[in-house]
């Protein structure tokens, strides 16, 4: 496994298992694209380093060796402060259009745009103070975030409540955009009314 060094990261078991960073300590911009992550044989298996040993650090794993056997979690994501970018689909998203800016690896891969369950996770960790992803949100109490990811952006929502020193979700808050499928006409026979 290659050396990945040190680095601060969140991780939660909320939406689906992630591992969030700072895409600034992984030495990345967090406006990358699939093409800049998926097309680096570097990068990938950095990332599966770090899954790896997050995976045994959440107790998803028991030995290194088993995380080739468990592709679908914990998640990888890396987040920015927002900054311009363009999404894959040349769109232009302006720094004033997000509180963040996410990157999210699911089987091996930089994801297109966001999984829905990542975007849980998102919202839960955003509504933390002081994880990695509150930070690059700004800080502070949240109940919700827009983050720009590879393909756009996605407005989320949480409430967190602290008790001791456990945090526990109340509540967390999604949407989906829905591209249209089909569009079509049926020929009816007139004399079928």
């Amino acid at each position: 496994m290659p050396d990945i060094g040190t680095f601060n990261a969140t991780m939660i078991s909320a939406g689906i298992p992630t591992i969030f960073i700072d895409a600034s300590e992984l030495g990345l911009k967090g406006t990358e694209l699939q093409e800049d992550i998926n097309g680096s044989d570097d990068w990938l298996k950095k990332f599966e380093t770090i899954r790896a040993h997050g995976a045994l650090k959440m107790g998803l794993i028991n030995s290194l060796e088993e995380a080739a056997t468990r592709q679908h979690t914990p998640k990888i994501a890396f987040v920015s402060k927002p900054k311009n970018y363009t999404s894959s689909s040349n769109k232009p998203i302006q720094v004033d259009d997000v509180d963040l800016l996410v990157r999210a690896m699911s089987m091996g891969k930089l994801h297109h745009a966001m999984m829905g369950t990542a975007a849980v996770a998102i919202a839960c960790a955003a509504s933390v103070e002081g994880t990695v992803v509150n930070i690059a949100a700004g800080g502070g109490v949240r109940d919700g975030v827009t983050f720009g990811h590879p393909s756009g952006t996605l407005k989320v929502g949480a409430v967190a409540s602290k008790s001791n020193d456990s945090w526990s979700v109340d509540r967390a808050i999604m949407s989906r955009s829905a591209r249209i499928l089909m569009e079509g006409w049926v020929r009816v026979p007139s004399d079928t009314f």
